[in-house]
């Protein structure tokens, strides 16, 4: 995938705890960018501890934990913000993020609905939309057996067809049938010659 995972920077807040959770952040993103990232994730869980509401201490922290490739906990850190964040761009990013891990994880199924919702949230999300593409080319190379399925289907539609006329038509009745043909014959060939002898007896013979 072409796009790394975004590490937000901390914003400046209001609340002595929240001021405090921002330093902690910056620290943990010092840390981050020197790439020792479980450093960086001691720092987001002390910004997380001083600040539990802090989103963007969760963001960097999922951020650390794929880093450090504990991928599975990432992905339930990133699909709890793309849940509850009320940042649409934070939400977009979380989505987006989600849905790196588990096209890692050749989950395409899930990670191609989670590319979807980062573009409701940031419909010009180009990587969102080029991975969503990639996502969807993977899935349709892994699954092709819907045209085996449709060939099964349509074989068994024709031997369905095949065995329908055959079975309209028992022998016994197809039997039935030839004697009845067969009695209406006789019958019209008995009426015949009733009247050709009817016909015959009533004529002057000339002398």
């Amino acid at each position: 995938m072409k796009k790394e995972l975004t590490i937000f920077l901390a914003l400046v807040c209001s609340s002595a705890f929240a001021q405090q959770a921002d330093k902690t952040i910056q620290k943990g993103n010092d840390y981050y960018k020197q790439q020792q990232f479980a450093k960086a994730a001691e720092e987001y869980n002390k910004a997380i501890s001083a600040d539990p509401a802090s989103l963007l201490a969760k963001f960097n922290l999922a951020n650390a934990l794929y880093k450090q490739d504990k991928k599975v906990e990432a992905a339930q850190l990133f699909a709890e913000l793309a849940n509850n964040a009320l940042i649409n761009g934070l939400r977009a990013k979380a989505f987006y993020n989600k849905g790196v891990i588990l096209s890692q994880q050749k989950n395409l199924e899930e990670s191609i609905e989670a590319y979807k919702n980062a573009l409701r949230n940031d419909p010009d999300d180009k990587e969102a939309r080029e991975n969503l593409q990639k996502a969807l080319l993977e899935l349709k190379k892994k699954n092709p057996p819907k045209k085996k399925e449709q060939d099964k289907q349509k074989k068994q539609e024709q031997q369905q067809q095949q065995k329908q006329p055959q079975s309209r038509i028992s022998p016994k009745e197809a039997e039935q049938r030839l004697q009845l043909l067969k009695q209406k014959e006789k019958q019209v060939q008995q009426r015949v010659q009733s009247e050709r002898n009817k016909s015959g007896a009533g004529k002057k013979k000339d002398w």
